[in-house]
């Protein structure tokens, strides 16, 4: 495969781009198809209020927590190699959660996903950074890539519901067989290989490290959204901190470090992934309560629940695709500040929902939540993937997924773990007492709870259940509009100094970003990529 001489992309990259939409489109597939399944799927595994949880963000947990360690994995194997290892695990583990027959062998087969899910991600991102060498092409290319993620994303729901409506739960995971199947057919003709060249030893220390800082991380922020700072919540957010500031000290002094931990000097680097991790932790919990109350609170079937998932999908692709345009003209940071503060007033609406007549205040709400996430997806990724040298690519690739990754799955945890807490706290226990100890467990635990047995209660009880769950979505609405208007200001603040069409290159003095449009950045780009194939 050769690159033209101009160094801009041609039509063998463009085609490669759209090989590398099939697992990234399939990847924000498998966050959110499940949402609308949840209510069948209780049904036939009666799971717990907390497997319930377990099964939505096992599978984004997983990927938060492997993807660092991927996303170096592919620079030293092959980033194609380990794009085409990852797609033949992920269709496996996608078997296995189809026909799970336990809620646990779910859980399982979500977490292998998600490890598998770990493999695809930095490596469809860091081949983007390899193909398009010009800077505002790869700006282009990677608001494309987020508009794929983030597509996937929104058509989660519809095509859950589309399935539901022909097939069972299970079907929604077999969606992987066909998508990966032609993507493993084009990738070897269409997409490059790389290797980092002088890469060095794999340092598994390193791997286990990462693991140890992060899963106490995600433990501790499930259980003390469930159960306030209890000890053991203090005890393994305490053990992450700890093991984070060892793995930090470890890879300052390789050679070849698992994260180039110098790149969080580059402010640039710093701010957007802090951006992206607040930012879609208020989406993953919203986008979690507003699947539900389509479907429990409003009563419409599957499928209608699923299309009305359409305008806010098209508000973030609209937004994926116009901030990168937009950027070249307005400050970047002004530009996600500005879309922040309207996804802010779109939280704000959800503060206003009540028990019934919500529905078109909810859709037009959500639709404004989603378009700060177009923005901060594929503004935020440029301005992180843009940061750091060629070489090191797939890590800062990794980190953009991880804290993405690790927003989203956050926000199912604290933000329906918030939810489920104000919604047991609002049960009339006197009118619970009136019904069967199991029947009474069920609905206290989860309003999709009390739905499974709706026939089984008497009409008032689902009615005060459809009430606490709408205080808990009113509550979250009022949370996230104080919290993301906080993050529109920082935003604008901290990345002020990036001007109109900036393009994003390494740090060149203390924590002052350089300009480099299609400079000598691109240059060494070329000459490392050019080596390594």
């Amino acid at each position: 495969m050769t690159r033209p001489s101009s160094g801009r992309a041609g039509p063998v990259e463009w085609a490669g781009l759209a090989v590398l939409a099939l697992p990234t489109v399939l990847l924000g597939l498998d966050l959110t198809v499940l949402h609308l399944a949840l209510p069948s799927l209780a049904v036939d595994l009666s799971p717990s209020g907390t497997q319930e949880l377990w099964i939505v963000d096992a599978y984004g947990f997983l990927v938060a927590g492997f993807l660092i360690t991927m996303g170096t994995l592919g620079d030293r194997i092959g980033r194609r190699r380990l794009l085409m290892i990852g797609g033949v695990a992920f269709v496996a583990a996608s078997f296995a959660a189809a026909y799970a027959p336990t809620p646990e062998v779910l859980i399982a087969s979500r977490a292998a996903l998600g490890v598998a899910g770990a493999t695809l991600m930095p490596s469809t991102l860091a081949l983007i950074s390899n193909m398009f060498h010009d800077s505002r092409q790869r700006a282009l290319a990677i608001g494309l890539w987020a508009t794929f993620f983030a597509g996937g994303m929104a058509a989660g729901p519809l095509v859950g519901g589309v399935l539901l409506q022909y097939f069972w739960w299970g079907a929604a995971f077999l969606l992987a067989v066909p998508v990966i199947g032609l993507m493993l057919v084009l990738a070897p003709v269409l997409l490059p290989e790389y290797r980092a060249p002088s890469s060095g030893r794999f340092d598994l220390p390193s791997v286990l490290l990462s693991l140890l800082a992060l899963l106490p991380v995600v433990y501790a922020v499930k259980e003390f959204a469930k159960e306030g700072p209890s000890l053991p919540v203090l005890t393994a957010a305490a053990a992450g901190a700890v093991f984070a500031v060892v793995f930090v000290r470890r890879q300052l002094h390789l050679r070849n470090p698992l994260l180039d931990v110098t790149l969080f000097g580059n402010r640039a680097f710093s701010v957007s992934l802090g951006m992206m991790l607040v930012g879609l932790v208020g989406v993953g919990g919203t986008m979690f309560l507003t699947t539900q109350y389509l479907q429990l609170v409003e009563r419409l079937p599957p499928l209608v629940a699923g299309l009305w998932y359409g305008p806010p999908a098209l508000m973030m692709m609209l937004s994926s695709i116009l901030a990168p345009v937009l950027a070249r003209r307005v400050r970047p940071g002004y530009v996600v500040a500005g879309v922040l503060g309207l996804s802010s007033a779109g939280y704000a609406l959800m503060g206003l929902v009540g028990p019934s007549g919500g529905l078109y205040l909810v859709v037009g709400a959500f639709s404004l939540v989603y378009l700060g996430l177009g923005a901060i997806a594929a503004l935020g990724t440029d301005l992180v993937v843009g940061a750091a040298p060629p070489e090191k690519a797939g890590s800062a690739s990794a980190m953009s997924e991880t804290v993405q990754e690790l927003g989203l799955a956050a926000g199912i945890a604290l933000v329906g773990s918030l939810s489920a807490s104000l919604y047991s706290s609002r049960m009339d226990t006197e009118a619970l007492a009136a019904l069967p100890a199991d029947t009474a467990r069920t609905v206290e635990n989860s309003l999709s709870g009390a739905a499974s047995v709706a026939e089984e209660i008497p009409a008032p009880v689902f009615g005060q259940a459809q009430e606490a769950f709408i205080v808990g979505l009113n509550t979250v609405g009022w949370t996230g509009a104080a919290v993301v208007l906080v993050l529109a200001v920082v935003t604008a603040v901290m990345l002020r100094h990036l001007g109109a069409g900036d393009a994003v290159g390494p740090e060149d003095g203390a924590g002052e970003i350089r300009s480099d449009p299609g400079g000598a950045a691109d240059a060494a780009g070329r000459t490392a990529a050019d080596s390594a194939r």
